[in-house]
């Protein structure tokens, strides 16, 4: 059955950096996809599709995003694409938002699969400040806002305090869970 898998975590949780190792190790079935963000393409981080404000909402009232949201002074958005993957039987794995989470269980209802990815607080913090985007304040906000946000009950829960390739094999062991739909 084909899924949408919705990657959730804290900011420095390591979503991007299990996306990228998952692109280049996704079993034959499985697909990542890139959002759209009204960031600048070298802001760093995530691998997107840098748009405008202005193109953003022309794709956006032309029906181009499959879902579409707003956070931290950006508009994100998932193109149409990622439904004519799910056609076609295949696993779709999103950077995913938190906030967002209730649009997109009511749009994919039984095909939506919720991962949270999950880091103990003192990790975090040392992931936000090697990647130096954000100033100590801008990081206790972050820490704050990571440890307030209770994960979601549907959400399959995956933690990230150990290297990436650990998190990878967990992530590829639960997407191949027959029990659970995910291959």
């Amino acid at each position: 059955m084909a899924r949408l898998i919705w990657l959730m975590g804290a900011s420095g949780s390591g979503k991007d950096s299990l996306l990228d190792a998952l692109r280049e190790t996704a079993p034959p079935g499985v697909l990542v996809a890139h959002r759209y963000i009204t960031r600048a393409a070298d802001a760093g981080g995530e691998n997107h599709i840098a748009l405008s404000e202005t193109e953003f909402h022309r794709r956006r009232e032309k029906g181009l995003f499959a879902i579409d949201w707003q956070a931290h002074q950006h508009h994100y958005a998932l193109g149409v694409e990622i439904d004519l993957w799910l056609e076609q039987g295949l696993a779709v794995v999103v950077n995913g938002s938190r906030q967002h989470l209730p649009a997109v269980e009511l749009r994919y209802g039984s095909r939506l699969l919720p991962v949270c990815l999950q880091v103990s607080p003192a990790v975090l913090v040392q992931r936000l400040r090697q990647r130096g985007r954000e100033g100590e304040e801008q990081i206790a906000q972050r820490l704050r806002r990571a440890v307030e946000a209770l994960p979601p009950a549907s959400c399959m829960m995956l933690n990230n305090d150990g290297p990436l390739s650990q998190t990878l094999s967990q992530f590829l062991t639960l997407l191949a869970d027959p029990v659970n739909g995910r291959s």
